[in-house]
């Protein structure tokens, strides 16, 4: 379930590209961009709650847990996708989809400090400083790889696909909490519905404008409204009954299906050394910090 979930993410980097593309959303056009993510989300979270009355669960969270779940949906939604989808704007669908493993990072630290039994290791800290070691390689400068130090990052680009990766780690666990008292479903579905309409606000706020609808970019959003609603719906399953830090490395996979995913349907470039670099120390990162929760548990 976890590889399922971080292949369906990897999807979604592709797959934003192509729909600014069909959409004629510009990299500078941020009102639009909130508008197509606000359409994802929302169509999402009115997804798994349809299916979560179908099924006869209890769509009314607890009235102690409602203001949470309503602050759940704005940060892990809108704040995490208003900082993705500007960055991704900014980057290019293989360097983001890299630097969005950060978020792996930063869920195996926090789970350090927040759960006894989920401590960061010597193992676990030398496969973090790989993983961001492949950060780092991605970005190194020159069309060739070759540009020495000179790093090709920028704040709008790389720095808020970073902070969006922050958001949702930190958001996860917060999530994980919300989870104990109510159904993971529930939970989900009106988190990405809240956070789909504070998007959707934003957009139009600040006079944002999709164009270019047809069979093809309507099946794309469709796409993307249940690879949402799929894969934030198992997280959260996953996240309420298994450690953070053990599911945390599998947001490592995230980049390895972005990147062939993006190299696939956008053309860029896969084989070039330092996107090779990049991944084969983001999957030794993977290793050794599987490895380690393999060990404690044996």
């Amino acid at each position: 379930m976890a590889v399922m979930c971080c292949l369906l993410w990897g999807s979604a980097f592709p797959a934003v590209k192509a729909g600014y593309a069909l959409l004629h959303v510009a990299k500078t056009d941020t009102a639009a961009q909130m508008l197509f993510a606000g359409w994802r989300f929302l169509a999402a979270g009115v997804i798994l709650l349809v299916l979560a009355g179908l099924s006869r669960k209890p769509l009314v969270p607890p009235r102690d847990q409602a203001p949470k779940v309503l602050a759940l949906g704005i940060v892990q939604t809108t704040v995490q996708y208003v900082f993705f989808y500007i960055g991704l704007a900014h980057a290019t669908g293989v360097k983001s989809s890299i630097m969005n493993s950060t978020g792996a990072f930063f869920g195996v630290i926090l789970a350090h400090f927040l759960y006894a039994n989920d401590r960061l290791t010597p193992r676990k800290a030398l496969g973090c400083l790989l993983g961001f070691l492949g950060v780092l390689a991605v970005n190194l400068g020159g069309p060739s790889g070759f540009g020495g130090l000179d790093f090709e990052f920028t704040l709008l680009g790389e720095g808020f696909v970073v902070i969006a990766a922050f958001v949702l780690a930190a958001a996860s666990i917060w999530g994980k909490t919300i989870s104990q008292k109510m159904d993971a479903m529930v939970m989900t579905g009106w988190q990405l519905a809240i956070g789909g309409a504070a998007l959707l606000g934003i957009g139009f706020a600040f006079g944002g404008r999709l164009e270019g609808f047809d069979i093809r970019s309507l099946a794309l959003l469709a796409y993307m409204a249940g690879l949402s609603a799929a894969a934030f719906a198992l997280w959260s399953l996953l996240m309420k009954h298994n450690p953070v830090g053990m599911l945390a490395v599998f947001n490592f996979l995230i980049p390895v299906f972005g990147v062939l995913l993006s190299a696939l349907f956008l053309h860029e470039p896969v084989l070039a050394w330092k996107n090779a670099a990049a991944l084969a120390l983001v999957c030794a990162g993977i290793f050794l910090v599987t490895r380690a929760g393999r060990k404690k548990a044996a």
